[in-house]
């Protein structure tokens, strides 16, 4: 009767700088504790801890080999921030879009006869327009 749900939230877990540092090393390879230790200024408790919420929220899996825990990563929960990320990034690539054709727009009425383009309002000398 396993449970296949995270215990940890991704974005939580992801939240802690030395959380995405450690994520870091293990993209590339498998590591033990000790090795993963050794790139921070904490004891080995304190990235067992690290190591423990990452792996509570499924981003880690850890396997024993002779008297050592290996930790290595599972990318799979990084898809639910990807696609969050995702709906922010069409957001923002709508509003720049939308403000270059402003702007594109507001050129083109400054350098023809004077007026602002077509759909734009000339702005009052109190700069409302």
């Amino acid at each position: 009767m396993g449970s296949a749900e995270p215990k940890q939230d991704v974005f939580q877990a992801i939240a802690d700088p030395t959380r995405r540092k450690v994520l870091n090393l293990l993209a590339g390879q498998e590591m033990p504790v000790n090795a993963i230790s050794g790139h921070f200024p904490m004891s080995r408790t304190a990235v067992s801890k690290h190591l423990r919420i990452l792996a509570d929220a499924g981003l880690v899996q850890e396997r024993k080999v002779g008297r050592e825990k290996r930790y290595r990563l599972q990318p799979e929960p990084l898809l639910e921030l990807k696609r969050w990320l995702a709906y922010y990034e069409r957001f923002w690539e709508n509003r720049l879009s939308v403000l270059k054709h402003l702007v594109e727009a507001d050129e083109l009425g400054e350098k023809g006869n004077g007026s602002p383009a077509p759909g734009l309002k000339a702005a009052e000398p109190g700069g409302r327009p």
